[in-house]
Formats: C-alpha cells, structure tokens, sequence
C-alpha cells in the first residue's frame, strides 16, 4: 500500500495507507458513529459529496454484500478508517472492500486516528478536508480545498434515477426498488410475496423523492400501503393530480435551503389538506416551507445510534439519522409545536403542524410514526367521505390546486421500480 495524507481546512495532517481506488478527492469531513452496516454508510445518498470517517476501528470483516446497499450508486468522495480487514468472512460476502472502492473510484486511507481526527470534528465541527498523496498543497490546491461546497446534491443523486412504468408499488413488494443490484433485487410491482394486509391497505401514498434510500418505500409498503414515487422535480400540481391518500416527503442529501423551488411547491402542497409526512430532508424542507428556519450544526447526526425523546411521552428511541443541518429549534413554522428533541444536543427532531395534517421527524422512522401517519390519513379520507355525504365541501379539494381535471397521460412519470444509475 502506498502512503496517502488526509488533509484538513484547519491545517492538520493525518497520515496514513491508501486503499481503494488510487486518487485524490475533496469533501466536507464527517464521522459516522455506527458499529455495524458499512456497507449501508459507504451506499448511503445522504453523504453525497463528503468524507466519511468511521468511528468503529475494524471495517470490511464482513466483506461487500450488495444486499445491504442503500442505492445502487456511492456518492461519497472518499472514506477513512482505522484499519480494513484485508481477509474478510461472510458466507454472504461477494468481495473485499478495497476492490469494492476500486471499482466505485472512492479512495480510501487506513491506518490513520480516526479517534484524534473525530475530537477535532466533534470540537471545531464539520470542515473540508483532502486526500492526497504529499503533505504539501500548493496555493490553488489549498484555495480549492477552503472553497469548497457541497452544491446541488438532491439533483445530483436524483438526475440519474429512472421512474418507469404507470403502476405503484404493490403492497407485499415494498422492497422492490429493482436495482439491478442490492436490495429488493429483480422485485416490481408486479412482484413480491403477495398482498400484505396491513393498517393502510387501500391507501396509496406518493412518494416524493429527494435522495431516498429503500427504506421508505418498505416501510410504508410493509403497512399495507401502495407507493409511487414522483421525481425530486414534480410540482404541487402534478402530485395533486395522482390524488393520494397522504405524501411523504423522503430524506435526501444537503443544504434543504438552497432548494427554494421544491420549498416552494411543498408550500402549494400544504393548501390542498392532503396529508403529509416529512423525513429528514423532507422535514426540513417542510418547516422552510411553513415558514421556519434551518441551521448547520457542529458535527450533525451520522450513525444508527442517535437518540431521540419524545416530548409528549417523555419516552426514549434510539434511531438511524444522516445530516448535517437542522430546524433551527429557535423559530419553529407558525402554528406548529416540536414533537422530539435529540436527546444530546436538544436539536430539533420533529414536528407536528395544528393548521394542516402534517408532520415530520429528522430520523428514520419507527413503525410508531408510520402507524401515526396512516391514522391520519384513514382521518383525512373518512372527513372527506362525511363532507361529501353533506354536499359540497367549503374547503379545497385536491384537485383545487390543479385546476381542471388531468387525464392518465398527463400524470408526471412514477416509479415501478429506482434502477440504474442512482
């Protein structure tokens, strides 16, 4: 192995042996705190344009196992860890994770501290940082590395993505994101085990995303409910159209103000009375568009070990979150209470909206929040079955938005199956 330098904005330098593909790369320097599920961290789109640092020392003894990935793509620029097991054993295993970064072109640094680089995270926060093959940067390079952003990260992860097909995800095949590769491989709608008789069966929700990974549409798939996805750049109008029972508003990568023409159509949205549910990205864009602020933390919440308590109940979850940035728990959307709160920092973790039938959480959710989310869409359908039996509703109705009636073909493309290049 050759010698490889991590270089920080701060000026540190680690020192350590390259793996994985041979080349440099610049990022915004993070650390992920989780145990296990590397395989989940490196095919996570929420680390786009990052360097991820694994807190756990040993990585890869379980080799590479395509089941276990997020999304068919790495959007990560580089990772670093203590030390990669150059002999791993998994009856599972399809690989070694030096190959595995060889062949995505991520390069990788071993034998570096990654207990000394996460402190100085964790003290001065997040910064860029760059692998590189000599301790020395000339002025451009430092000049790159100081300028660098993390830019238009939900159209990045997204553009790729392929939505075909005119059916939703069947209950039953929730995990049919047919990738090609990783999980739910080869599944479509059209696929699965069956109908799963759930708590939302013969509700159809519409799936918006900005950067998901499979879980969503498992999650609520596994309920019961039938999922179509709608591409990151879908308006107000279009997925009013589709007539859903509810909208959930996925996670995804970076900044969420910078997506001020999403922040905007989630807003239109919220006028219709469907029901929405906000995840991570989701979540945040959601307050943006409700009026609230966002903020950048120190370090954020990387790992499947995050805390969470809930206000009401004073009860305690342990959850999966990726960010970086946050609802700024100082200025929360008119008409609107914060529902969790992370139990470390008291950052913002969700919130519940009293003027429309929303809310939203910063973690992945528990099956708590999807129960919750299809108890207020049954709400909303049996409100709306009752106003129509009293004639007609003083209030908006779905299609208001849209104006006269949509055919089939006018219908924005959806999602059978995420595939190809995501």
């Amino acid at each position: 192995m050759r010698i490889a330098y991590l270089i920080l904005e701060n000026g540190a330098v680690f020192k350590g042996w390259s793996f994985g593909y041979d080349g440099g790369a610049i990022g915004e320097l993070v650390f992920s705190t989780g145990m296990t599920g590397y395989m989940e961290t490196l095919s996570d789109p929420r680390y786009f344009g990052q360097i991820v640092i694994q807190t756990f020392p040993l990585i890869g003894n379980y080799g590479v196992i395509p089941a276990e990935m997020r999304s068919p793509k790495l959007h990560l620029n580089a990772y670093i860890v203590r030390e990669w097991c150059q002999e791993p054993s998994n009856f599972r295993s399809e690989g070694n994770l030096d190959s595995f970064l060889c062949d995505n072109k991520i390069p990788g640094i071993c034998g570096v501290d990654t207990r000394a680089l996460t402190r100085i995270i964790r003290e001065n926060g997040a910064m860029n940082a760059m692998v590189s093959k000599s301790p020395e940067l000339g002025s451009e390079q430092w000049a790159l590395l100081r300028g660098y952003r993390v830019e238009g990260a939900v159209s990045a992860v997204c553009a790729e993505r392929e939505y075909t097909g005119s059916a939703m995800y069947a209950p039953g095949a929730g995990q049919g994101l047919s990738s090609g590769q990783g999980r739910g491989q080869g599944l479509s709608s059209g696929q699965g085990p069956g109908v799963v008789q759930g708590p939302g069966s013969g509700l159809n929700v519409v799936l918006w995303d900005f950067g998901d990974t499979f879980g969503l549409v498992e999650g609520l798939a596994t309920n019961g409910c039938g999922v179509r996805c709608v591409r990151f750049d879908s308006s107000a109008s279009d997925i009013s159209a589709l007539s859903p029972d509810g909208v959930v508003l996925s996670d995804g990568p970076g900044d969420p103000a910078e997506n001020t023409e999403i922040i905007r159509e989630i807003g239109l949205l919220c006028d219709t009375g469907i029901p929405l549910l906000g995840v991570g990205l989701g979540h945040r864009l959601l307050a943006l568009a409700r009026g609230a602020k966002t903020e950048k933390l120190l370090f954020g919440h990387h790992g499947a070990n995050q805390t969470v308590s809930e206000r009401e109940s004073g009860r305690v979850f342990v959850t999966s979150q990726n960010h970086l940035y946050s609802v700024s728990a100082g200025s929360p959307p008119a008409r609107s209470e914060i529902s969790y709160l992370n139990a470390n920092d008291g950052s913002c973790e969700g919130i519940t909206y009293r003027d429309v039938p929303a809310f939203s959480v910063e973690f992945a959710p528990t099956e708590d929040v999807f129960l919750k989310f299809i108890a207020c869409m049954v709400n909303e359908t049996r409100s709306a079955s009752k106003s129509d039996l009293n004639g007609p509703s003083q209030n908006a109705s779905k299609s208001d938005l849209n104006g006269p009636s949509q055919s089939a073909s006018d219908h924005p493309p959806v999602a059978e199956d995420l595939k190809g290049g995501e």
